[in-house]
Parts: structure tokens; C-alpha cells; sequence
């Protein structure tokens, strides 16, 4: 079982039976993560930290950095548990066609709410059986962003916990509840 949960801002939080995992991580900090995910290359990572694209595994956990901008911004594909997940980072950018095929099946897709038109056009490209819209800055954004997945009003949720089967049919939009 993953669960997932909201950090400060657009970071995420992801335990495993034996790794903790924290994606994008704000000001707030990961806390007790194993392996930090980060959105921009660091020169030095600390112990854990992975920033750039390349593929990693960590205790059965692979992990797939998608390089954009050339090489300055980093999202993830992260292989756990029998699930493919995705993190994609801010600010949302037009995927290639390449980048959408290194990120492979996804199960579930973390997507930040920069821009409601890019994200729909990699939402319906990747088609993800349960899609995790991230607000970001711009509360506009996240509430058309919310509109086209026909979210708008849904309850927000304190975590995310994927377990079992996932929707066949049709997608599952997932409101995390901001971390306070």
C-alpha cells in the first residue's frame, strides 16, 4: 500500500511499507523522508536527494528523472509496489512526445495547476486511472484546472492510499487537503 499525502504548497509525501518518499518538498521541508525528489538539479545533492534526470533504484523503489528545460527542471516516474506514479513539476510545461513515452504507463498522475489548458493536453495524453491536481500560486488555475476534470466542489481529502484495484473504467480525481 503507498499513501499519499499534501507537504506545504505543490510538494507531496509518499510512505511505502519501507521507504518514505517526499516530492517536490517546500520551505516546510520533506521531514522524515528517505528519498527527497526534487524539481531543480542540485550540484551537490545531499544523502537520498535525487534532482537530476537518469534512472535510479533505491530498495526496489525505480525511479525515472525527466529532464525539461534543457536539464533545469526535473519531473519523476516512480516504480513501487506494482504502481507506476508520476510527478510532474512547476511550472507545467508542453510535453514532447518523448518525454510523454519515458514517462511510460501511469497509474497516477501528480499534476500541478499552472496552466488548466497544458495540463488537460498531458491528462488526456498519459491517461492516468486516478489523476492528483497540485494547486500551485495561481488559485484561478486550480479552480479551471478542477473544472475540466469535473472536480470543481469535490471534498478534499487528508491522504491518498493506493491499495487494490484502481478504476478500470473512467478516472478518479483526488483532492489532497493543503498540509496546514
Amino acid at each position: 500500500m503507498i499513501t499519499c499525502t499534501s507537504l506545504d504548497e505543490s510538494g507531496i509525501k509518499c510512505e511505502l511499507p519501507k521507504k518514505t518518499i517526499a516530492v517536490f518538498p517546500g520551505k516546510a521541508g520533506a521531514g522524515e523522508a528517505d528519498i527527497i525528489l526534487k524539481a531543480s538539479p542540485d550540484e551537490e545533492p545531499k544523502k537520498g536527494e535525487i534532482s537530476w534526470p537518469g534512472e535510479y533504484d533505491t530498495d526496489g523503489v525505480a525511479i525515472r528523472g525527466i529532464g525539461h528545460d534543457e536539464g533545469r527542471q526535473v519531473s519523476y516516474a516512480v516504480s513501487a509496489e506494482g504502481r507506476r506514479l508520476a510527478f510532474l513539476s512547476s511550472p507545467l510545461h508542453d510535453w514532447t512526445d518523448r518525454e510523454i513515452e519515458m514517462l511510460g504507463d501511469i497509474d497516477v498522475l501528480f499534476i500541478p495547476a499552472d496552466d488548466a489548458k497544458k495540463a488537460q493536453r498531458i491528462i488526456e495524453e498519459v491517461d492516468p486511472r486516478v489523476l492528483v491536481p497540485l494547486p500551485t500560486k495561481d488559485e484561478k488555475a486550480f479552480a479551471e484546472l478542477l473544472k475540466l476534470c469535473g472536480a470543481l466542489g469535490k471534498e478534499l481529502s487528508d491522504e491518498y492510499k493506493i491499495k487494490g484495484a484502481l478504476p478500470e473504467e473512467g478516472r478518479e480525481v483526488v483532492i489532497l487537503k493543503p498540509r496546514e
